[in-house]
């Protein structure tokens, strides 16, 4: 797996801006790394349940199927959350149905995928927070990937913006976010790592301020 790119509170963890571009561009035009591009063809979400043991098999799936639906990004922008109300996150057997969705609908998927078929690896949602854009009046801050560790090493996958990379090892989430945040080239304002998408954890990490940054 190629390195490319690698707080405590009690924090509402609602999935909210997934639509997180770099500048003049969207979570939806990442790169593919071909060399997880294959994936087995799977009848159902239950099937791929016993058939994954590894991050690996899952993201090879998410190499092959997944695909960014623009529109519901801009119906989980903060804007839209404030005036309609949050929707519900898709569960993974949605999502391995209808093989699209925003960021945090792949967390999820990545999430609860990977701590049935590999617990030992203890995934976790990553949430960063960007500086906040606005595009066509919803304002957008929030993305969401997924941890996992090996051999006391860090791991990060499930990114809508480059669906079917690993990026690690790390030896912390620190050392990741610094490098995301270049790759992305937008500022990373703070980051949170939580057992949940949807309620108020106790994040495992610290809270990561623009001012404590070298």
């Amino acid at each position: 797996m190629k390195k490319l790119s690698a707080p405590i509170l009690i924090f509402l963890a609602l999935a909210s801006d997934c639509f997180l571009p770099a500048e003049g561009s969207s979570d939806e035009k990442g790169l593919r790394d071909v060399s997880t591009t294959v994936s087995e063809t799977l009848a159902s979400y239950q099937d791929a349940l016993h058939a994954w043991k590894t991050p690996e098999e899952i993201n090879a799936w998410i190499a092959s199927n997944f695909s960014y639906d623009m529109n519901r990004s801009m119906r989980l922008s903060e804007t839209q959350v404030t005036r309609q109300g949050q929707p519900t996150i898709y569960p993974p057997s949605k999502l391995f149905d209808t093989k699209s969705g925003t960021c945090v609908d792949l967390s999820r998927f990545a999430v609860e995928t990977l701590r049935v078929v590999d617990p030992q690896c203890d995934a976790t949602y990553l949430m960063i927070e960007f500086n906040p854009i606005t595009i066509d009046g919803n304002v957008l801050r929030r993305h969401w990937l997924v941890s996992f560790e090996r051999d006391g090493q860090k791991y990060f996958f499930a990114d809508s913006n480059r669906p079917g990379h690993i990026f690690g090892p790390f030896i912390a989430t620190e050392e990741f976010i610094r490098e995301y945040e270049r790759d992305r080239g937008r500022r990373i304002v703070e980051f949170r790592q939580l057992e949940s998408y949807q309620k108020s954890l106790r994040a495992r990490t610290a809270k990561l301020k623009a001012s404590q940054k070298p």
